[in-house]
């Protein structure tokens, strides 16, 4: 695990991905989720680029039931991006680094 990733649990996500006064990217997975692995490094690589511009989550779906719930997440894995706790895109499955640094590049302009 690293520090650049954040796990939380559902009791934390308002407090670090709605009030978060950056970007956030959510990454919603299971352990057991094949695409979610290969996702994984992806999304680790961009949390070390986008370093005080954006803030990077992980929420297991099988502990956290009632949020990926209240989200409507039906596959894994989805990536949510969110700026001033609201969501502003979605990518479902696992797409190349470009597809993910496409929309980090228009959640974090002028920040």
């Amino acid at each position: 695990m690293s520090e650049a990733v954040l796990h939380i649990e559902g009791d934390k996500f308002q407090s670090e991905v709605v009030r978060s006064d950056l970007p956030v990217v959510v990454d919603f997975y299971a352990d057991w989720c094949g695409p979610c692995k290969i996702i994984a490094p992806v999304l680790e690589q961009l949390s070390k680029e986008y370093k005080g511009k954006a803030k990077f989550v992980k929420i297991n779906t099988d502990d956290n039931q009632e949020l990926a719930g209240q989200f409507g997440i039906m596959s894994i894995p989805t990536v949510m991006f969110f700026s001033k706790g609201k969501v502003e895109d979605i990518v479902i499955g696992a797409v190349p680094a470009a597809v993910f640094k496409q929309k980090l590049e228009s959640l974090t302009k002028g920040a």
